[in-house]
């Protein structure tokens, strides 16, 4: 069913008649499809099923065009960025056109979804800016943390099982919440990796997010929990040096952040098993996510 999403995708963007467009979307590097599958999974038998997949996915691709300008990114999952290899200009702009090309192909889905849909990419944007701004200075508000995580990945996730349990006529609510707590989930695992992983696997440096200015949850668990506060303010935001990056990693171990992170993405998984309890498919999904390694 995903390569039907993919070829939907793909004859949208082949509608423009812009063979540049389409050798730039043919280029992008393709994730896991995690947004498709959960849609299949819920409404795989309605007939419009796929097209809100692949509405979804279009979308998903557009913001992470805009993530890696804003990131300066030049990779993304081992490819080359667009930003790298065309620039900033171009990958805004081919992210606007995806963009707009879903929102043209959402309103056929009906009011209900459309806005579902559509106030989750405007919290998405948000999520988006409050990420750049938080990075500015050492944030150890957890609330905010999670505040900005569930906006800028979270509530697409969230929209999007509520979407197509709308399509079947399931527990909207439920679903959503299931989306919401996966999405919360998913990223708390994202930011544990981006410690405990290596660079050849993340490819990118370890710690890279704390560089960036990402104070994640295991870093707030332990900025109120070690006693050199100060060393772990001034190293935010810095090209950490490897004596500075051991230190960090030692001071997580003894504290067991990781360990206090993982523990609340554990309860947002169960939280999101108990919402659809006894659909063994979105189980699993909970299940391979919560122990990834990548």
């Amino acid at each position: 069913m995903l390569e039907l999403v993919e070829q939907q995708m793909r004859s949208w963007v082949l509608s423009l008649e812009d063979p540049y467009i389409t050798s730039l979307y043919d280029n992008l590097a393709v994730g896991k499809r995690l947004r498709a599958k959960l849609v299949m999974l819920i409404a795989k038998d309605h007939p419009n099923a796929v097209k809100l997949a692949s509405i979804i996915e279009l979308i998903h691709a557009a913001s992470l065009l805009h993530d890696d300008v804003i990131d300066d990114a030049e990779l993304r999952r081992g490819q080359k960025s667009v930003n790298a290899t065309e620039g900033s200009k171009t990958a805004i702009m081919v992210g606007d056109i995806l963009y707009s090309k879903a929102y043209f192909e959402l309103v056929a889905l009906g009011p209900d979804i459309a806005q579902l849909v559509a106030n989750a990419v405007t919290m998405l944007s948000h999520g988006e800016l409050l990420d750049v701004e938080m990075a500015k200075s050492f944030n150890s508000d957890e609330s905010k943390y999670m505040d900005m995580i569930y906006k800028k990945t979270a509530s697409l996730i969230e929209a999007t099982t509520a979407s197509a349990a709308i399509l079947v006529g399931k527990d909207r609510d439920a679903y959503a919440l299931y989306g919401k707590n996966l999405g919360l989930a998913f990223q708390i695992i994202d930011d544990i990796l981006d410690i405990t992983s290596d660079e050849a696997t993340l490819g990118k440096p370890v710690l890279n997010d704390y560089r960036e200015g990402k104070v994640t949850l295991p870093y707030i668990h332990l900025y109120h929990q070690c006693a050199r506060k100060e060393k772990l303010e001034l190293a935010h935001a810095k090209d950490i040096d490897a004596e500075l990056s051991q230190w960090i990693i030692a001071q997580i171990k003894e504290y067991g952040t990781i360990e206090q992170s993982y523990e609340l993405a554990q309860k947002l998984s169960n939280e999101a098993l108990q919402a659809v309890a006894g659909d063994i498919a979105l189980e699993q999904v909970l299940t391979t996510m919560m122990q990834r390694n990548f």
